[in-house]
């Protein structure tokens, strides 16, 4: 799978998750885990509801979210 990164997604991990190392970590465990298997269950993956209907989300910490959007079976964009 590949995975492309919008402008927000990039301001928002220089905003939340980089500043932390301990996060940055569990991001890099996460992507880990959403390119081997997206239906993994520590991931916690669901379908969003409301206006972001066409998106989904996978949890990393707490009340970390990666918000994305699956364009082909084979490419995200976060």
């Amino acid at each position: 799978m590949k995975i492309i990164t919008h402008s927000i997604f990039k301001k928002n991990f220089k905003k939340r998750i980089e500043p932390n190392s301990n996060l940055v970590k569990r991001f890099k465990l996460r992507i880990k885990l959403f390119l081997e298997d997206r239906e993994n269950p520590i991931l916690r993956d669901h379908a969003l509801i409301g206006k972001k209907l066409m998106l989904r989300a996978f949890s990393v910490a707490g009340d970390i979210r990666i918000v994305y959007k699956l364009e082909k079976r084979d490419l995200a964009i976060f």
